[in-house]
């Protein structure tokens, strides 16, 4: 059995009168030990989903549909205080700004404390105090540095302190929602590395929300592509990379510089995403898509599968799992114009690439 399973996944914010259908209909499974990617642009229901799992929505938040079950047991049926229960014991969550999550006033190591003493309590203060000293030697910081407080640590080590945080109780699902987010390029690579090892010593399952896909191929076997509250193709990782079937995906993997590849400034995505209070009908995708047809706009895609793990969500996709390129598609006169004006921006972009690389560098000899 699964250790998470989440069916058909509805949240609904109450915004200015109206209704926001963040999550609509996402699906999956997640098995002891493994971690899952949840990857897609700000905006696209990643960090409600990993909310909705901890039930911590706030107040303008629901959960419309579905259910989440972890072993067995189902938390949308449970009342906040039997929910409260399983939380950091079952589940915990490393946000992503260390900084606003952590309370200034407080030393670090009475915030990690806390938890440990709240849900067992049965653990005096001297064993939570030892467990603190451990989690910090876990996470790499020196236990001495546990009665410092949080503006006395940098990024990287104000986010030690939320990992430590998060394993106080020994949990079987960590969810990381954008854990190296605002740190540079190092510190995230020893973030991630972290996050690995403890995964892998611990048994811990791990959803790692963010919108890189280079952070998922490193650290995650499987990935789900989210797009404006619904799911677009979910896959392994290489799966993913090699054979990316949804033109999003393609866009998004696209967008990843590539150190052996062409120099050039990249496709990118044009546009923006779409409104959730009135979303476009059909494909949610369709009026950024350069793959778009009249079907497209007028019924939504439903899943289809091509292999044991593979899924996407795509009227581009034919029978055999080939997404068709453009040029074979009846292209909506949108998508037609999108691509287009993409082939002449392309043809710009290389052009002032190439002149920049034979302009003289400095200290090249006349």
């Amino acid at each position: 059995m699964a250790l998470l399973e989440v069916r058909d996944l509805r949240v609904e914010f109450a915004v200015q009168g109206t209704s926001v259908k963040a999550v609509d209909g996402v699906s999956f499974d997640l098995e002891p030990g493994e971690a899952l990617g949840l990857v897609g642009e700000s905006g696209c229901g990643k960090t409600t989903t990993a909310l909705s799992i901890m039930g911590l929505l706030p107040r303008n938040g629901r959960i419309s549909g579905g259910s989440i079950r972890l072993n067995g047991e189902d938390l949308t049926a449970m009342t906040p205080r039997q929910l409260r229960a399983h939380r950091w014991l079952d589940m915990s969550i490393i946000f992503q700004g260390a900084m606003n999550a952590l309370n200034p006033v407080q030393r670090v190591g009475d915030q990690v404390r806390e938890p440990i003493l709240l849900h067992e309590p049965k653990v005096s203060y001297k064993e939570a105090n030892r467990r603190v000293s451990h989690l910090f030697e876990l996470v790499g910081i020196e236990p001495e540095r546990k009665k410092r407080y949080p503006h006395e640590f940098s990024g990287g080590m104000r986010q030690r302190v939320m990992i430590a945080m998060a394993l106080a109780n020994n949990p079987k699902l960590v969810i990381g929602d954008e854990p190296t987010t605002a740190l540079d390029v190092m510190v995230q690579a020893q973030i991630l590395e972290l996050l690995e090892r403890l995964r892998a010593e611990l048994g811990l399952a791990m959803i790692l929300i963010t919108h890189d896909l280079s952070v998922v191929a490193e650290t995650c076997s499987r990935a789900l592509v989210m797009y404006a509250g619904q799911l677009a193709e979910t896959g392994t990782t290489v799966d993913l990379h090699d054979r990316p079937l949804h033109p999003y995906t393609t866009r998004l993997i696209g967008s990843v510089p590539d150190i052996n590849g062409k120099r050039d400034l990249g496709a990118g995505i044009p546009g923006r995403p779409p409104d959730l209070v009135s979303p476009p009908p059909g494909c949610r995708f369709n009026p950024r898509c350069d793959h778009a047809m009249a079907v497209c706009a007028e019924r939504y895609p439903q899943p289809r599968s091509f292999g044991l793990l593979h899924q996407v969500a795509c009227h581009a996709v034919d029978d055999s799992g080939r997404l068709r390129p453009p040029s074979e598609l009846p292209l909506l006169p949108s998508a037609q114009a999108a691509l287009d004006a993409e082939r002449r921006a392309a043809t710009i972009a290389t052009g002032i690439v190439t002149e920049m690389a034979g302009a003289p560098q400095p200290g090249d000899v006349p």
